[in-house]
């Protein structure tokens, strides 16, 4: 509560953590509400309403490099009061109109602009809070997971009363939340540096428009993006993963399958601030992706271990993987961000980050088919296989950031490469190794 009161950015950052809760508040009641609505109330079977949340999530990719590019050229904050007030016109024609061929380009519409509203926000945050941006990346994640778990509370309501009327009034908060959110966003100060993460007022990228890299003509980039799209999968284990094991595989009883979501919650409240602290930094952020591999490995394998097994030994099993793949949500929540922020070019960052946030929306679209199609089909070695890739993509990870440092480092001639010289003192230079998350700020 302290840090929530006094938080990275002062003043902007704490209306903007506000906007965050508020909007996230919404989401979490569109979210609970939504599959059922789809159902009952425009009468979809499972095959198109399959492909409605498909293509939204298809569309979801675009979002972010979108968001990213224009934030180059267009105040953060206008630009983000404009994806607000997008989804909320999105939410009204979701009120009128049933048809399936009219509701894919408002669902992909309001999934391309839910995405670039994350990416913004995180941009907004990496401005305001400067090198602090991962304790206010803590703050967020903890007000999020509150608003998200306060609106699925709303939801309920909703979906107990089960009328055409109560859904449509659930469709309304959801709206009425983005109204909330983009009047907190413009009560705040835009935040300088365009295209710079951080930068003094006045301060402009030291390159002109015209010299401004591409980050999809950058390979280093490009590698680490690419790399990350897998080490977002803790998502799609918790919420697909989880639910469908325990229901085709184990004796365990289905009303586990809400406490994985409540368990989840609760921790990333809990333990976000504390995990952020000692995950810090490049060296920390470089270390977590390492220790985000050993932690999905443990939750895959006592996956395994519940296959077939009883109802009190599968609960236990699953709930306790569950935990790990939290905790690998918490790391990677550190990690992700944090390495794409510093492996960016220091005037061109917003645009890639814009590119980086791709790989959530990619891991939305494909996750759930790799861990059915692929995974689950293979049975307790699939686990096993994922758990195993996943620490390999983890420590290559960590291998290619700690090298694409060192490179940008060389190309700044030693400005502002500070960050790289503590990484290389303690990856190589010297000997000495950091240990697991080791807090120290470079």
């Amino acid at each position: 509560m302290a840090q929530l009161r006094r938080p990275p950015g002062g003043r902007d950052a704490r209306i903007m953590l506000l906007a965050q809760c508020v909007d996230r508040t919404g989401t979490g009641v569109w979210a609970a509400a939504s599959v059922l609505y789809f159902t009952y109330v425009c009468g979809m079977d499972a095959r198109r309403l399959g492909l409605l949340l498909g293509v939204g999530a298809v569309a979801g990719i675009a979002g972010s490099p979108l968001a990213g590019r224009a934030a180059e050229r267009v105040p953060v904050r206008w630009l983000l009061i404009g994806c607000h007030l997008l989804r909320l016109g999105a939410m009204v024609l979701l009120l009128m109109v049933d048809d399936f061929a009219a509701l894919l380009p408002v669902v992909a519409l309001i999934c391309l602009a839910e995405r670039a509203a994350k990416t913004l926000e995180m941009l907004f945050a990496t401005r305001v809070a400067g090198e602090r941006r991962a304790t206010y990346q803590a703050l967020f994640r903890s007000v999020a997971n509150a608003g998200y778990a306060l609106g699925a509370g709303v939801a309920a309501i909703g979906l107990a009363v089960g009328t055409t009327a109560a859904y449509r009034a659930l469709i309304l908060a959801n709206g009425l939340s983005y109204v909330l959110a983009a009047v907190l966003v413009w009560r705040t100060r835009e935040p300088s540096g365009r295209g710079l993460v951080a930068a003094k007022a006045g301060e402009e990228p030291a390159a002109p428009p015209s010299a401004v890299p591409s980050p999809w003509r950058d390979r280093g980039y490009l590698r680490f993006v690419l790399l990350d799209m897998p080490l977002n999968l803790d998502d799609s284990i918790l919420n697909v993963g989880l639910p469908l094991w325990l229901v085709h595989h184990t004796g365990a009883p289905h009303a586990v399958v809400p406490v994985f979501l409540v368990l989840n919650t609760v921790l990333v409240v809990l333990l976000q601030l504390r995990v952020s602290a000692r995950a810090e930094g490049a060296l920390g952020a470089a270390a977590a992706v390492r220790w985000y591999g050993v932690t999905v490995l443990g939750g895959c394998l006592l996956i395994a271990l519940a296959t077939g097994a009883g109802p009190v030994v599968a609960s236990v099993a699953l709930l306790a993987a569950a935990m790990l793949v939290t905790l690998a949500e918490l790391l990677r929540s550190v990690s992700s961000w944090e390495l794409a922020v510093v492996l960016a070019p220091p005037g061109a960052r917003a645009s890639y980050l814009g590119v980086a946030g791709m790989s959530q929306s990619v891991q939305k679209s494909v996750g759930p088919l790799l861990l059915t199609g692929v995974v689950m089909a293979a049975g307790p070695l699939g686990w096993l296989g994922l758990g195993a890739a996943t620490v390999g993509l983890g420590a290559l990870q960590r291998r290619a950031s700690l090298r694409r440092l060192e490179a940008l480092a060389g190309a700044a001639g030693g400005a502002g490469a500070e960050p790289v010289r503590t990484v290389e003192a303690s990856a190589g230079r010297t000997g000495r190794r950091a240990g697991p998350l080791s807090g120290r700020r470079p």
